[in-house]
Formats: structure tokens, sequence, C-alpha cells
């Protein structure tokens, strides 16, 4: 039978290299970090890492990967049982108590990944008699999550809240309704307009749910994110977001919300009930990065000037960039753009060339970004040095130079 099928699939897989969209995974030689060796042709290059979600800097800080080690002698190396079973530690309760506090919700609660901390709450919170009010634009987690659940399903353009109250019209005869949205938007680094979200729902009688992601940890004056940048902090009931990328850079993710929520999911979220428990090494380099998060203010301002750097020297470059949220500090995600049919080549071949030069981004194309838009998705970092921030743009020039 495989042999059949192993046909259509090659045949699938020619299509894609054909059309300039096969995503190569590159291996990396060493630890995670502003700086990494890419391993490349049997040797190791030293590369400017400008592709990664280590906002902060955290995914190889020494304290980080101390507490991650002592943890191995103290707790072991996995929980080898879901948490209802035997794999819950006194660390993993301290964690989630840990969330909690720092974006002042009643409780949290862990999951292996905010992809699964997704998945497991639409079933669960939203039944036949409910709304589900999306935006197009919401992280494939989200999307997945949504569709587990027998609600109804509404969808906004992004960030667009006219058409946001036209979609809770519509769903007014719902028992519960709520507005799901990205905090940040990953392709594009753009915010959610959280504080006019936050007035739809009081007006239609709807929660809110925020996937902060991309902006826990050093979006806000105190690193909490998305509701704390626009001031509705006591307006968002659910919050979901990962250890995976400011908080250190390593695995797992939660659900920040109020109390009865969050112990509805304990007692009937999937994800959770059928999951190992987050390993132990993760749990204390994640509390140990959560506490560094709250003294980084100066960490947050680098990031935030390398951002305004490196928009500053692109556009002086000529270079097409995706906007930025007007109002509000540049988010770290600056996707470079390169439109049209061609696009998604010229992006592999820049790219491909400023790795050559010892920088490291990665090209985006469909179908993670619509046909026609692709981009090369830069991350800032605290971790970079304003020198790092101009030889990456330097690398850009000479790329699309030689390139064309």
């Amino acid at each position: 039978m495989f042999d059949q099928v192993r046909g259509q699939l090659a045949e699938e897989l020619r299509a894609i290299e054909d059309a300039g969209l096969t995503k190569r995974e590159r291996e990396l030689a060493g630890p995670q970090g502003g700086r990494i060796r890419v391993a490349a042709s049997g040797a190791e290059e030293d590369s400017l890492n400008f592709c990664a979600n280590n906002y902060l800097g955290l995914a190889d800080e020494p304290s980080v990967v101390a507490a991650a080690k002592a943890a191995l002698d103290e707790w072991g190396f996995g929980m080898a049982s879901v948490r209802f079973i035997c794999g819950t530690q006194v660390q993993h309760k301290a964690l989630e108590a840990e969330i909690a506090a720092f974006l002042r919700t009643d409780d949290a609660i862990l999951y292996s990944s905010c992809f699964d901390a997704n998945g497991g709450v639409f079933e669960v919170l939203f039944g036949e008699q409910d709304a589900i009010i999306s935006d197009e634009l919401n992280h494939a987690s989200i999307i997945d999550g949504v569709r587990l659940s027998k609600a109804s399903r509404y969808r906004y353009r992004n960030g667009d809240t006219d058409d946001l109250e036209t979609q809770l019209r519509a769903a007014s005869g719902a028992r519960r309704r709520v507005i799901v949205t990205d905090g940040v938007f990953s392709m594009d680094g753009l915010y959610a307009p959280l504080p006019r979200i936050c007035e739809l729902a009081e007006q239609y009688d709807a929660l809110v749910f925020v996937d902060d992601s991309h902006a826990v940890g050093f979006v806000g004056e105190g690193g909490r994110g998305t509701p704390e940048l626009f001031g509705v902090e006591d307006r968002v009931d659910i919050v979901t977001g990962t250890l995976g990328k400011a908080l250190g850079g390593a695995s797992g993710g939660y659900v920040a919300a109020h109390g009865e929520i969050v112990e509805l999911l304990r007692q009937r979220s999937r994800p959770y009930l059928f999951s190992n428990a987050v390993a132990p090494a993760v749990v204390a380099g994640s509390r140990a990065a959560l506490a560094l998060v709250e003294a980084f203010g100066e960490k947050r301002e680098r990031l935030r000037a390398n951002t305004r750097l490196f928009r500053d020297l692109m556009d002086a470059a000529g270079f097409a960039l995706g906007p930025a949220t007007p109002g509000v500090e540049p988010h770290p995600i600056v996707p470079v753009m390169f439109p049209g049919e061609d696009g998604a080549r010229a992006a592999s071949g820049i790219a491909e060339r400023m790795l050559a030069d010892g920088v490291y981004v990665i090209p985006f194309s469909f179908p993670v970004v619509p046909r026609g838009k692709a981009r090369i998705r830069v991350q800032l970092s605290a971790a970079h040095s304003e020198a790092d921030v101009r030889r990456c743009v330097d690398a850009f020039i000479a790329a699309r130079e030689a390139v064309g």
C-alpha cells in the first residue's frame, strides 16, 4: 500500500520544492544565544543569531542554566507521569503560583507547551450554546484549539474592531461569548488593539482571551505583557503564554486566569490530564528566569533600543519593513518584506547569503504566511549589542547587492 502513497507524497514534496517553499532545518552546534555555532558542511561556523525568540537573552543565562543543573540532582530527570497521578512536585505548584502573582491573576496552570495550553481551553469552557470570536491571524494553536470546541465560531479581520463588533452582534444569542486574540501577531510584530477589544467585551458581555507568548517578560514597564502595556490587566479574563521564548526559552506553557477557570481546566483539560508534567529541570530554570525578569528593566530598555536602531537603519537603507503599531514602542519582531510571486525565492536567497556572511536569519513563506507576502522575520534580543545590530543591517545590504 505504501508504494502508492510514497509516490503521492514524493510528488507533493517536489511541488513544495519547485515553488521554493521547502523549509530546511539548520543544526546548531552549541547553546542558543545572541551568537551561535551553526553546523554546516561538516564544519561549525560562528554566526550572529537574529531569528530566535530569545528576547531577553535568558536561554544561556548562567544562573538559569545553573538552576536547571541543580534541579537534575534534586528533582530528577523526568516525571514519568501526568500531573494528577504522581506527576506534581512542590516546584510545579510554586511555579504556577509565581506565574499567577507575576501576571496578577488568581491562579495559573502549567502545560507541556503553549500549543497544548491553547488546545486545552476551548473544549472545556465553551460548548454548543456558546460563541468564540477569533482574530483571523491568531496562532495555529488557537485555531486548532477552537476547532476542538462545539461552540459557534466567528472570525473577524485582523485587528479590525469594527468587524469584531459585527461578529459580536451576530453571536448575541450565545450563552457565553469570548473574544480571542494574540497579544502580538508573530509574523508581523503588531499588537492587538486590546483597549478597544476590552471595551467591546464589556459592551457585549464577552470574556477576553489573550495569547501573550510574544510579549510576556519584556513588553510593558514590568514585563507583564500586552495587558500591562495597554493598562487592561484587570479586564482580560484568560492569558496564555509560553516558557519557551523570553522566559528562559526552554519549553512549557500556561494558562493564567480566574480561579474557577483554572480549577475546571485541572479537572477536564485533556492536554493537561493526558500529558507528562513539565520536566523538573525546565521548571527550575523557568522559575529562575521569571525571578530575573522583574529586575530586568535595563535589558528591556536595551531590547527596545536595538529594535529602534534596526528599524531606523533598515528604513534608511531602503528595505520594505512591516509597519509598527502606532502609539507604542515597536515590537522586536521586524518583518523585512519580499512581496510578489518571486518573493519567497528572493527571501531565501538573501537569507542564505547572510548566513554565509555570519548572520543567521530565516525566510518565511506560504503556508506560514500568505502567498505573495514572503519575508525574513528578524527578531532582536537584549543579547545583541549595537555593533551586532549594525552588522546585521550591513549583511542585509551586502546580500541584496549580491542576490539582486
